[in-house]
């Protein structure tokens, strides 16, 4: 434990939003409630997948691996973050702070291939429709998907082994919802050098690459946009891709924020709430987003309502 600058840690104590006790059960029940909405819409959204052949297209497949993603991503944070709220912090072996560490950066990995996936897939619609249905075939989307798991835990893997490889010792207190590399840095002791060389290096392959793939994607899309002369046709297509775009926006915005900026002097509580958006907004607004700005899903979904009630009543 710590006792002293000398002393080693082999176990971190989260005190997340314990500065201010009052607030633990309302936040409690906040999150709460987010991640059961969070569970409800993206199992929804998977199973209107499933169901709906009209949403049997490469499209919605890629975006029933998102929303599978999204609930474990929210399910690795929130539930040690309830127990933090509930009990005013919570003990955390270096053992489990590893496991969840490699599951968050897992799932994180996968959602930003997947994003970039689905913007190379709306390129592919846009600017090739002729072609979509040849080069978006069956095996061509189940390849890209895997390759994302496997790409995904390659890096966490590799991450994960790199940054557990460094001493912690002096406080085992992480003012931080979860075990995450910001906070992890922050009371390492000894040469950390090239094991954080390793961590940024990694780091940027996943997330300025994805949105390169991103960013030229829907340049071309814009580019082919423009030259469509109808108003209603711009509009039309523009609108097929634009779901997608506020979920990137949203995802991408707070871990740009998050990792790829100088933490010197920014305030711890400054990231808890940037955190909170990554890990259990984001994942809680995908299947809202998807559905409120896509026409085929609401169908399904009132289709989908329509079926039930008709159960119900037989």
């Amino acid at each position: 434990m710590a006792g002293g600058n000398s002393t080693f840690v082999t176990e971190f104590f989260l005190i997340a939003f314990t500065d201010h006790p009052e607030w633990g059960l309302p936040l409690f029940l906040v999150f709460l409630s987010f991640y059961l909405v969070t569970l409800l819409g993206n199992a929804g959204m998977i199973l209107l997948i499933h169901r709906d052949r009209r949403l049997h297209t490469p499209m919605y497949f890629f975006l029933s691996h998102l929303s599978f993603v999204d609930i474990c991503y929210s399910s690795v944070i929130v539930p040690q973050m309830l127990v933090v709220l509930l009990e005013h912090g919570a003990v955390i072996s270096q053992v489990r702070c590893a496991v969840q560490f490699f599951l968050f950066t897992f799932c994180a990995s996968i959602d930003c291939y997947l994003l970039a996936i689905m913007a190379y897939d709306r390129y592919v619609a846009v600017c090739q429709p002729l072609l979509y249905v040849t080069i978006m075939t069956e095996k061509e989307r189940v390849g890209l998907v895997t390759g994302a798991y496997v790409a995904g835990f390659t890096s966490a893997f590799i991450r994960t082994v790199t940054a557990f490889t460094l001493t912690f010792c002096g406080s085992n207190e992480i003012n931080f919802i979860f075990c995450d590399l910001p906070p992890l840095l922050k009371i390492t002791c000894g040469e950390s050098y090239t094991q954080e060389v390793v961590i940024v290096v990694f780091a940027l392959f996943v997330m300025p690459a994805c949105i390169v793939v991103i960013v030229v994607s829907y340049l071309f899309i814009i580019v082919a946009i423009m030259q469509i002369r109808s108003a209603g046709g711009r509009a039309k297509t523009f609108s097929t891709c634009a779901s997608h775009l506020m979920a990137v926006a949203l995802f991408f915005g707070t871990l740009i924020f998050m990792y790829l900026r100088d933490n010197s002097g920014q305030s711890s509580e400054g990231d808890r709430v940037v955190s909170v958006l990554y890990t259990v907004i984001t994942p809680m607004l995908n299947p809202l987003i998807y559905s409120l700005r896509n026409k085929e899903v609401k169908e399904a979904a009132v289709k989908a309502l329509k079926r039930s009630k008709l159960a119900c009543r037989l």
